[in-house]
């Protein structure tokens, strides 16, 4: 081996160093999913940590009240030194003379005291009344955690289908783009031989032009589109799985627009917070009310000192144990005015409570609505594929036989495509909508996100890996390519 091949080995390694730590600390990347990404979320997502956090908080408070009904001790001590000096002196006679005479004294002692006091509510409306409310606010908190997450839950799942639907929108563009693309060189062939008119030219290019610019943008709404997944769940993916075709598209179980919303009405969140909230705010007339009650402690004191003073021994304790009662006759009117303005406070949460009712039966009936339109749509737009398959094969045997014009055959072209990608979007839409109504009912749970994760295949994967340089914009770079940021 020769001398410089371990300075060589020391070189290689002192590179791969920092490589091997660029990778450790690394985001995880990997496929996923729609089952594996939502269960990152909730353990993941930051919005749902800070209602899991404030529900806890409130939980806390729940602890700080009851401590106001428990008995209540407390000590004080103190050890000090007292110099104190006295001086007298006799007055002189009446034209003012000089002091006749007089004495100087002091007195020098330490001493030490010792206090303890016991307290015990036996009456205090408003603290109880206090507790009482803590409670319903720790409830109405779990209500809105559950809110947040069924939130998440429908966050999650919407933007994974948006993948999947800018996707499928994407291949459509590619395969429109392509399609157009070569109509366009066959009309620049024919015009070269003289079979057609450079009108015809310039119609294929205005067409292809069009086609690439809705390939950009379809590839940017891609591109777009799974930065949600990053934000919800803090992980990245290299694909995600993709929508299985004989997805089956059916209208909502229960069958009817009333049943939804009985279900909302006793399963929704929303309508529950609300309601919590009236009994939150009743909890405070109460405790307001309250402030006209008389209050009743039960106490104990016990009180020790000692000092030397005059170098005599012993000590002074005392003993108190009493029940002290305290009734509040007048405070300027607030008390009399805390309970008109909780009063008021109290209403104003039962027309939101009423309010928000009314919201969830109408988004109820609206999405059941458009869930039950978006079975038809699907099926509506599968037969569009197939009637604007069949009239593009007939403008192009048409156009061949001179019976056509170059304009007929690309709309055809483009009426295809767009078929194709309005049946994708179709199928999310469907989807999403059906998955927004159970989340509007309150029945959106991870059990439904599992059934509907029965329907994605591995098979029809979407890759989502990222490129190491910035998308050009032509249709062979990676799809859902993040844009490099310029170098400072």
């Amino acid at each position: 081996m020769s001398p410089s091949a371990p300075s060589s080995s020391r070189l290689s390694l002192r590179h791969a160093l920092p490589l091997l730590l660029a990778a450790s600390f690394a985001p995880s990347v990997q496929a996923a999913d729609l089952l594996t990404i939502t269960q990152d979320a909730l353990a993941n997502s930051s919005s749902l940590n800070a209602s899991r956090s404030t529900f806890r908080s409130t939980e806390a408070g729940q602890d700080v009240q009851r401590g106001d009904l428990l008995p209540q001790i407390s000590a004080t001590g103190s050890l000090y030194r007292s110099d104190s000096l006295e001086s007298q002196h006799a007055a002189g006679g009446a034209g003012g003379g000089a002091a006749a005479g007089g004495s100087t004294s002091g007195q020098d002692y330490n001493g030490s005291s010792l206090g303890v006091n016991v307290t015990q509510v036996l009456f205090d409306a408003s603290n109880w009344y206090q507790y009482q409310q803590s409670k319903k606010q720790v409830g109405q908190q779990a209500l809105q955690l559950e809110i947040d997450q069924q939130q998440l839950l429908y966050d999650v799942s919407s933007a994974y289908f948006e993948i999947l639907r800018a996707k499928e929108v994407l291949d459509s563009r590619e395969a429109q783009s392509k399609a157009i693309g070569r109509q366009l060189e066959q009309a620049k062939e024919q015009f070269n031989v003289g079979l057609v008119a450079i009108t015809d030219v310039n119609e294929a290019k205005a067409a292809y032009d069009s086609a690439r610019a809705q390939l950009i943008s379809a590839r940017s709404d891609l591109q777009v589109s799974f930065e949600a997944l990053e934000r919800l769940t803090g992980k990245q993916y290299d694909s995600i799985d993709g929508l299985a075709d004989d997805l089956p598209i059916a209208s909502p179980k229960p069958a009817t627009r009333d049943d939804w919303v009985n279900l909302a009405m006793t399963s929704s969140p929303s309508i529950r917070y609300a309601e919590a909230g009236v009994d939150v705010a009743k909890s405070s007339v109460d405790i307001a009310r309250a402030g006209h009650l008389p209050t009743l402690n039960a106490y104990a004191d016990y009180a020790y000192s000692d000092n030397d003073i005059d170098a005599l021994r012993g000590h002074n304790e005392n003993v108190e144990v009493g029940v002290q009662a305290k009734l509040p006759i007048y405070s300027g009117g607030s008390t009399s005015a805390s309970v008109r303005q909780n009063t008021y406070s109290l209403e104003s949460t039962q027309y939101d409570f009423e309010d928000q009712r009314r919201y969830t039966t109408q988004q109820v009936r609206s999405l059941f609505t458009q869930v039950v339109n978006d079975v038809e749509s699907v099926d509506a737009q599968r037969e569009a594929i197939v009637s604007s398959r069949s009239a593009l094969e007939a403008t192009r045997a048409g156009y061949d036989v001179g019976t056509r014009n170059i304009v007929d055959v690309l709309n055809a072209e483009q009426s295809l495509y767009e078929s194709i990608s309005n049946y994708a979007d179709a199928r999310y839409t469907y989807v999403t909508d059906l998955l927004q109504l159970r989340q509007q009912a309150g029945v959106l749970s991870l059990d439904v996100i599992r059934g509907t994760n029965q329907w994605l295949r591995d098979s029809k994967r979407v890759s989502l890996k990222l490129a190491d340089t910035p998308s050009t914009g032509s249709p062979t770079d990676d799809i859902g390519a993040r844009p490099t940021p310029p170098a400072p």
